[in-house]
């Protein structure tokens, strides 16, 4: 999946992967999509429940070497 924008927050504890996140989903145009990388096995459930609330859409979400990469489009 193509992003536009990628965020390393592998090592970091809740609610950091959000915080990041946030700040790198307000760098985006609607549409664009972001590429998170955690490692926080919460994220899973915390950024689900932020992108919904915020609009966003989780398209895709894998787990690869025990790091957790979702795929966020700004709603």
């Amino acid at each position: 999946m193509e992003a536009n924008k990628i965020i390393d927050a592998k090592g970091l504890a809740c609610p950091m992967p959000i915080v990041k996140t946030k700040k790198g989903m307000n760098d985006l145009e609607s549409g664009q999509v972001l590429e998170i990388h955690a490692t926080d096995k919460g994220a899973k459930n915390d950024l689900a429940a932020w992108a919904k609330s915020g609009g966003h859409e989780v398209v895709k979400h894998e787990v690869e070497n025990d790091v957790l990469k979702f795929w966020i489009k700004k709603g």
